[in-house]
């Protein structure tokens, strides 16, 4: 049994409409999926150039926007058909819907448990310039039933169509329904564990991880029940851990913590340094379908939910900077061993001479290299020479100027006492003594930076505690003025008192 489906490759707009159309090509014709591009094949164009011949194609017609291509699907069973004859069937499907019409390209992929084939074809035709037009009906009046005849006369088993012409059957309604999304609970969970797993030491911490995903968990161990099972937001009842597949049992996840876990990884040891290269697989983010955008959109205007809020790292970081300075503040006066602002003073002098020794080192650096430099550069081009050397000394008379070029810089080499070997490992010198030279100027310049600032810090200390003793010294003169002045006024009023008193009894 085979069952078809097709797509559309749309525009992908900007200045490289195409691209959409170029990246379908790339991926059915992955040599890894293909038998190393055994499985490929071409109707109407040649497979090494068949997007350059679709894009002319459309160019000559001028209808290069808008729809590019049709990619069709063709799934067979698992293990009812070789890659062989699902590559027969794949290309005489092409060649019967598509004729004389259409440039396509086709390939079968043998590289997963069902066998399935890929057939992308040009939306312009070749021969008038019209555009394939994919009319509602065609998959259960025209597709299906090629696919039908062909599984037939090769023994393969059928699908039945539904009498009424627009429903396709209910086991293609399954498989369309997976590889559009719309059934994604389980795609969204295998993809939620196996990134646990990865990152979890041990089964508490993965069932911990799990739940502060949004997960919620039942019977998590064997006393709990028999069998492992989740619940994501928003999915109405929890889901058996093993219907994902045998690598979702509780055993199997627990096997799988301690072989996968990133943490478990041991490097060799004694191995010779080398590049290595590795692939990251990439998961693309779940999509969601209409029921459940509705059912969460429902949720959130319940108040059920709550969206997560945004994060406040911000708020700290004026604090997080400020423990950083003072950790390095610590770290640099325990190693000194400065105890008082004296005794910092004294190191930012001495790591002053320290940084301006160090600079001294890279300049004689720099000028006893600077002698060697004309004797560097014939070193140099001789390195550049050496293949038209090789090659004249097997005989090739063509690279004659470049010989006696390179026979003149060795003879100044020889004149001074070097060879090209000799001279790189010199130059290979120098270069470690600068590094090491500019190493110690850096790490005195660091030291002196936090020196300066703790410095600066104690010296706007002392002036501060300067300027607030003036000030309460200043608070308690103003006070005492103060009181003087009271007690002054109150010896005036009280001689003034006297002096009424004595006029009023002489006017009596």
């Amino acid at each position: 049994m085979a069952i078809s489906k097709i797509l559309t490759i749309g525009d992908c707009g900007g200045g490289y409409s195409g691209k959409h159309l170029r990246q379908a090509l790339d991926y059915i014709t992955v040599p890894q999926k293909t038998g190393d591009g055994k499985w490929v094949g071409a109707l109407n164009c040649q497979k090494e150039d068949a997007y350059s011949q679709m894009r002319q194609t459309k160019a000559a017609f001028g209808k290069t926007d808008k729809r590019q291509g049709y990619h069709m699907i063709i799934s067979f069973v698992e293990g009812e058909v070789d890659v062989e004859t699902a590559f027969e069937i794949i290309g005489r499907f092409a060649g019967e819907y598509l004729g004389k019409d259409y440039e396509a390209l086709y390939a079968v992929h043998d590289n997963t448990d069902h066998i399935h084939g890929h057939v992308i074809f040009n939306s312009v035709s070749f021969r008038d310039g019209k555009k394939y037009r994919y009319e509602k009906g065609d998959w259960a009046e025209k597709i299906q039933p090629m696919v039908n005849r062909l599984c037939g006369e090769y023994g393969l088993s059928t699908i039945e169509i539904s009498p009424d012409s627009t429903k396709a059957p209910e086991k293609y309604r399954e498989w369309n329904d997976t590889k559009n999304g719309s059934s994604i609970w389980k795609d969204m969970i295998q993809r939620d564990i196996d990134a646990c797993i990865l990152q979890s030491p041990s089964y508490e911490s993965f069932l911990s991880m799990l739940s502060g995903m949004g997960y919620a968990v039942k019977n998590a161990y064997e006393g709990d029940g028999k069998y492992l099972s989740v619940k994501p937001m928003g999915m109405a009842r929890f889901k058996r851990c093993r219907s994902l597949g045998p690598d979702y049992t509780r055993d199997r996840i627990r096997e799988r913590i301690l072989t996968e876990n990133l943490s478990q990884y041991q490097p060799e040891q004694k191995r010779a340094p080398g590049i290595v290269r590795c692939r990251v697989k990439r998961y693309r983010q779940t999509k969601m379908s209409g029921i459940q955008k509705r059912y969460f959109a429902k949720l959130y205007r319940t108040g059920k939910l709550k969206k997560r809020p945004y994060s406040q790292a911000w708020r700290y970081r004026d604090d997080i900077l400020m423990m950083h300075r003072l950790q390095e503040d610590y770290l640099f006066l325990n190693r000194h061993g400065a105890d008082s602002v004296s005794d910092v003073a004294a190191t930012v002098n001495a790591l002053q001479r320290r940084r301006e020794e160090a600079s001294k080192e890279k300049r004689r650096i720099y000028k006893e290299r600077a002698r060697f430099k004309q004797l560097f550069d014939a070193a140099d081009e001789m390195r550049e020479l050496q293949e038209c050397e090789d090659c004249y000394s097997r005989g090739e008379t063509l690279f004659e100027e470049e010989h006696e070029r390179w026979q003149e810089l060795n003879a100044v080499l020889l004149k001074e006492g070097y060879t090209p070997e000799r001279l790189e490992a010199l130059k290979q010198h120098f270069q470690g003594e600068l590094l090491l030279a500019g190493e110690k100027e850096r790490q005195a310049a660091n030291e002196e930076r936090i020196a300066g600032r703790i410095l600066k810090e104690c010296m706007a200390r002392s002036v501060l505690s300067k300027a607030e003793k003036n000030m309460s010294d200043n608070i308690w003169n103003d006070r005492e003025n103060t009181s003087r002045y009271e007690a002054a006024n109150s010896d005036i009023s009280c001689s003034k008192r006297k002096e009424v008193s004595e006029c009023r009894k002489e006017a009596r």
